[in-house]
């Protein structure tokens, strides 16, 4: 008992470094990749790769939430020096299934044709990872929250590395293709079966169960929230193929290698949205708190929309150069596409933080409203707005960002401010009372 108890204590500044080291070398590696599969295949195919780059780390990023559940559930067992309960292993469960019946409809030919054209076959690759991401987040949750940090860190790293290392290998091998290329980046997917047998020894196998449904209603609200996120951020080239397919291919690719070029940013958010639930938390405990909180937010919101535009502007004059350097001559992008997408990730970014204010307030239905929102208003404008698809795409990338942020800001600063006055008026009353 003692040695579990003495391996509970929550992690120091050398583990949240060497978290940090493996989560760069990782972003690194994963930000290499799509430049490099970029030069080996022609624009009008990658406008499918990235479909399917998409669709794969879009859904990664959906069920992302495993690793989350399963960490909370861990590091409460390991509070008391006690194993992991096999709830963790029902949630496991429950969104592996989900995914699944994902991939069924995913593979249907009326879809996969209109997402990946001639390369169908996508469909079925991105679902297989899709399915191994479950137990890779499972997995990450289970050492994180054990506190097993270093294995932690060689899972991240070794899902990263062997994509990077099976990429270099087709090269090497002069079999470059679009499956081979696919089935090279799907393997990180995988590599959480390195550590099946440390995880088995870290869940009690027998103890903690809770009810189904309870399971699936709390996974299926997570995933709902996270799975809107990842529409517009990892998989909107899968969302536009789907729902406004064909025009110029390499007008497509091009517009979704600057995507990828310009979403890069929003990946080192994570540990940023992660520190910013604890502070508001903080300063919510008391009025000059919440005062310096609703102050920070509406600077922040306003802060947000300037550097936004200062951001497009330096998009659409440095832009197009950019990813002709990163990508190649043939990806030619129109400088005010890359202005909008510019524009649409600061914004992205800002929704990210103004979300985690109201995640740690306990508004999860607001969360909910503000992605939906941004989704049904991208998917309106590419079914309905004139144009060829660089532009239809391109618009749904300004007009839902813009939109969204507005209403979580005023989901934030008008909650904040009527906290503040209920306080206010509150202490008022006791005193003339």
């Amino acid at each position: 008992m003692n040695n579990r108890q003495g391996s509970t204590r929550p992690p120091g500044r050398q583990a949240l470094g060497t978290v940090g080291i493996a989560v760069i070398v990782a972003a690194v590696l994963g930000a290499v990749l799509p430049v490099v599969c970029a030069r080996l295949m022609p624009a009008s195919d990658y406008q499918y790769f990235l479909a399917y780059w998409g669709l794969l780390f879009g859904l990664g990023s959906a069920i992302s939430p495993v690793e989350q559940e399963v960490s909370r559930q861990a590091a409460l067992a390991s509070v008391v020096g006690a194993k992991a309960g096999s709830s963790s292993l029902q949630a496991v469960g429950v969104v592996f299934c989900g995914v699944l019946l994902f991939g069924m409809v995913v593979a249907l030919p009326l879809i996969s044709i209109r997402l990946f054209g001639q390369f169908s076959i996508l469909a079925l690759i991105a679902a297989a990872g899709g399915a191994a991401f479950v137990g890779q987040f499972g997995m990450r949750g289970l050492l994180i929250g054990q506190n097993e940090v270093r294995r932690y860190a060689g899972l991240i790293v070794a899902e990263a590395l062997i994509r990077a290392v099976l990429v270099g290998a087709v090269i090497v091998a002069a079999v470059v293709g679009m499956y081979s290329l696919a089935l090279a980046v799907v393997a990180g997917s995988f590599m959480w079966l390195l550590f099946v047998r440390r995880a088995v020894v870290l869940v009690d196998w027998r103890g903690g169960r809770e009810r189904w449904a309870a399971v699936t209603r709390r996974m299926g609200v997570l995933v709902a929230a996270s799975g809107l996120t990842a529409c517009l951020i990892t998989g909107y080239p899968a969302m536009v193929n789907f729902i406004s397919p064909g025009g110029d291919g390499e007008a497509v690719g091009g517009l979704f290698a600057a995507l990828t070029v310009a979403r890069l940013p929003l990946l080192l958010l994570s540990p940023v949205q992660a520190l910013a639930v604890p502070t508001v938390v903080r300063l919510s405990a008391d009025e000059n708190g919440r005062q310096r909180l609703h102050r920070l937010m509406l600077r922040g919101s306003a802060g947000a929309l300037l550097l936004a535009a200062v951001g497009a502007a330096f998009g659409a004059l440095v832009g197009p150069f950019l990813v002709r350097l990163l990508f190649g001559v043939k990806y030619n992008v129109p400088a005010l596409a890359v202005a909008g997408l510019v524009w649409s990730s600061v914004l992205l970014a800002a929704i990210l933080l103004l979300a985690a204010v109201l995640v740690a307030r306990k508004q999860v239905g607001r969360v909910l409203i503000t992605w939906a929102l941004a989704v049904a208003l991208s998917v309106a404008v590419l079914a309905g707005w004139p144009g060829d698809t660089v532009t239809k795409a391109t618009v749904g990338l300004v007009v839902a960002p813009t939109v969204s942020v507005v209403v979580a800001a005023a989901f934030v600063l008008g909650d904040g401010r009527s906290r503040c006055r209920v306080r206010k008026s509150g202490r008022d009353g006791g005193r003339s009372g």
